[in-house]
């Protein structure tokens, strides 16, 4: 995909908020195959909205431009990851459920059981089966229905 087109369709998405935009930045990770958009707003909580909803619903709609312009061009369904990133929510809360993760998983090998994480979005779950996909003695699965869908982090012990 073209990087450059895709940073103009996200830019003018972002711009035609009619929001006052700070300044828009853009970077592409190659190992994961993201595009990271940051924007800095003055009008942030208007991006962010109640507990990242809005922000949310941003990401969402830059996921379906991207995946209804250029896949459609370029004959694929895979489309790149897409982050749309406004005064740093997303960094703080992916570094928040990394710890999240972290600690989950170091009381499910204490208490080797499993643990239930509270319920969160498909993005926020991969995340954390990301987070811990590493770890010979701890396996991830998801379980529950629509928005009471969750983590569950389970201790298998030493795979010898």
């Amino acid at each position: 995909m073209n990087q450059e087109k895709i940073k103009n369709l996200i830019e003018e998405l972002v711009r035609d908020t009619n929001f006052h935009v700070r300044e828009f930045g853009s970077s592409y990770n190659a190992d994961n195959d993201t595009y990271w958009f940051s924007v800095y707003s003055d009008d942030s909580h208007f991006f962010i909205g109640r507990g990242g909803e809005g922000l949310q619903a941003l990401n969402h709609l830059a996921r379906r431009m991207v995946e209804k312009v250029f896949c459609a061009q370029e004959n694929t369904s895979k489309i790149p990851n897409i982050v749309v990133d406004v005064n740093d929510y997303q960094k703080k809360r992916i570094e928040s459920l990394h710890t999240l993760a972290h600690m989950m998983a170091e009381r499910a090998r204490y208490f080797k059981s499993n643990i239930e994480v509270e319920p969160m979005s498909s993005y926020e779950r991969r995340i954390i089966h990301e987070h811990l996909s590493n770890r010979p003695d701890i396996k991830t699965e998801s379980t529950g229905d629509g928005r009471d869908r969750r983590v569950v982090i389970k201790y298998i012990g030493q795979n010898l």
